[in-house]
């Protein structure tokens, strides 16, 4: 007779352990933004820390200028012309400053720009203080502000790679994006208070007291006078023959000015604020400060930057998230759920401007840095602006939901044509960088 075999059974498995607590906090490093730049250069690390402050401090003085424009004049299209006085000389001083930064010694350069724009917010705090009341005199410091920001602005940017090794670019601009970002979220919270407490003459001074630190940082640094033996002057034509010619640095451009164009609704956000979401004047504040929370988050926890290699096919994949955000943005009607998808859009803008800037200053040789920095404030100055009057437009000749809608596909859409018309860009590896 057979016999029958019964298994025995088996005892259950143990559960899987929890994973150590030193693995939770590696991983926790992982995504944090890299430190080590800041750790390393002591350089570095004053000329963030003087940049941080003072950035919080001109955002306190672009919202004390807007505010006394608007008692001034009770306007909002006096307010606008802000902008427009200041765009001009961006531009213009941009490229210049970018030609001059490639011949003269860019800490001294830097000091310049910097000690201009102390003495322009102190002019700005007195005429405050004593009442003037002259929006010719407010419209003329903000076009001299912006003069001297894009004077000294290409020199500040072209001495990191002078600052930090190579290996921690990404790091260090992942850190610059996050002091930027935090201009732009706290500046205007404490601009706000302080202008409601003291009146306008006290953020004037705050940022007059916070560009210390920005001149003390600079005045510590050694100097940065051009490599090798250049000499004479630098054209602001052969910078913009040098981008022509490299196609790979010229088509970050493309990517960005695709985004900023195509698949920027700031002008919109007033009339989607009451016509979608039936708000107020807070509701446009909400809207205007997401995508800056957003990119200040993701700039915070960037530290899986510096292990990415592909940089040019990273660029392309943020821009086509910015554009995707926003198109998914217009389309919904959900207040907090739109607020999200701007943060999302944010994000990915940093993690673009992160690469962009990495392959800026490794990629094109340093007698040449200063210039394309100078292209960079031109196209991040003016491709906003040219997105206000595409988003503008489009919504005019049909509505705000579909200009927006309409613009993040757009933005897609050219992401995508730069990927085929240049799949190089794809294949750009930051260990073996071509401009």
């Amino acid at each position: 007779m057979a016999t029958v075999t019964v298994p025995t059974e088996q005892p259950p498995s143990p559960p899987p352990s929890p994973p150590p607590a030193a693995w939770y906090r590696r991983a926790a490093r992982g995504a944090l933004a890299d430190l080590s730049p800041l750790r390393d250069n002591p350089d570095y690390r004053r000329v963030w820390a003087g940049q941080a402050v003072s950035s919080i401090g001109q955002q306190m003085t672009a919202v004390a200028v807007s505010v006394q424009v608007y008692e001034l004049t009770g306007s909002a299209f006096a307010t606008g012309l802000v902008g427009l006085f200041s765009f001009v000389p961006l531009v213009a001083f941009g490229l210049y400053g970018g030609a001059v930064a490639d011949t003269v010694d860019r800490r001294k350069l830097g000091l310049i720009g910097s000690a201009g724009l102390a003495v322009i917010s102190l002019v700005l705090a007195v005429q405050a203080a004593a009442g003037i009341g002259q929006v010719a005199v407010l419209y003329a410091a903000v076009a001299l502000q912006a003069g001297f920001f894009a004077l000294g602005s290409p020199a500040r940017s072209a001495m990191i790679p002078r600052l930090v090794p190579a290996h921690q670019l990404p790091a260090a601009n992942a850190l610059n994006t996050v002091s930027m970002n935090l201009g732009l979220t706290v500046g205007p919270m404490l601009g706000g208070v302080l202008i409601g407490a003291y009146g306008p003459q006290a953020a004037y001074l705050v940022d007059t007291l916070a560009f210390a630190g920005t001149l003390y940082a600079t005045w510590r640094l050694p100097a940065l006078r051009p490599l090798g033996d250049r000499k004479g002057r630098a054209s602001v034509l052969d910078g913009l023959r040098f981008l022509r010619e490299q196609p790979n640095l010229r088509t970050s451009f493309l990517a960005d000015l695709a985004a900023m164009i195509f698949g920027m609704p700031r002008a919109l956000f007033p009339a989607l604020a009451v016509t979608l979401y039936g708000g107020d004047a807070r509701t446009v504040g909400l809207l205007v400060s997401a995508p800056a929370v957003g990119a200040l988050l993701g700039a915070l926890f960037s530290g899986w930057v510096g292990r990415i290699h592909r940089q040019g096919a990273a660029v392309l994949a943020a821009v086509c998230a910015w554009g995707l955000a926003i198109a998914a943005f217009g389309a919904l009607r959900n207040l907090w759920l739109g607020l999200l998808l701007l943060a999302v859009a944010g994000c990915a803008d940093t993690v673009s401007m992160i690469f962009r800037n990495t392959m800026m200053q490794v990629a094109a040789p340093d007698e040449m840095r200063g210039r394309l920095q100078g292209v960079f404030i031109v196209v991040v100055a003016g491709g906003p602006r040219l997105g206000d009057f595409e988003s503008g437009a489009v919504a005019s000749l049909t509505s705000p939901v579909t200009s927006v809608i309409t613009g993040g596909l757009a933005c897609v859409a050219a992401a995508l044509l730069l990927a085929a018309r240049r799949p190089a860009f794809l294949t750009y590896d930051a260990r073996h960088p071509t401009p």
